[in-house]
């Protein structure tokens, strides 16, 4: 596949009008293909090879919060890039995650052509899968390169996405707590 990418990077700059036998591009297009196999490696894993294992047996019951994760995406609709943190809380039944995976969790999604949505929902979905917690919820602040670099050109918006599952979606007072404790 990398030798494809390159193939077609050496396309997209020719036709942006460069000379990729100029001495700054020359290794431009291999590159540029390395990079984006890096970027979008998250549609080489599963959610079992990235929990690998690390769900433990605890009698907590009470909320437990993973906050201020930063994320680096690529927006699928100009597939430039948005970054922000991710915020996470679940309430364990039983079980809890080894915490670097939730991390592992967030970047196994993030790095796929994705929307904000879509990857706050997909992040809930995983941490539910594999904790069968009584509730999740999942908050991610992101800015889009696609909205400040070209478009509408505005450097100071930002994008907040929830995804609540659970008793975090069913009760007022637990999602005020998660709210509370990442401070928003």
């Amino acid at each position: 596949m990398s030798d494809q990418l390159n193939s077609h990077y050496q396309q997209i700059i020719t036709l942006l009008g460069e000379d990729v036998s100029r001495e700054g591009l020359v290794d431009t297009p291999k590159r540029a293909a390395k990079a984006m196999q890096f970027l979008t490696d998250g549609y080489h894993k599963t959610l079992d090879e990235v929990v690998n294992g690390a769900i433990f047996e605890s009698n907590t019951d009470e909320m437990v919060v993973v906050q201020d994760i930063e994320f680096y995406s690529l927006c699928e609709h100009h597939m430039l890039p948005f970054i922000g943190r991710c915020h996470i809380a679940y309430l364990p039944e039983g079980k809890v995650l080894g915490l670097s995976k939730f991390a592992r969790i967030v970047d196994m999604f993030a790095r796929r052509l994705q929307i904000q949505e879509g990857l706050t929902k997909q992040i809930a979905e995983a941490v539910q899968e594999v904790t069968g917690a009584k509730g999740v919820g999942v908050i991610m602040e992101g800015k889009h390169m696609c909205m400040m670099m070209r478009g509408v050109q505005k450097q100071n918006s930002s994008m907040v996405t929830s995804v609540m599952l659970g008793s975090l979606r069913k009760s007022q007072a637990t999602r005020d707590e998660f709210l509370r404790l990442i401070g928003k």
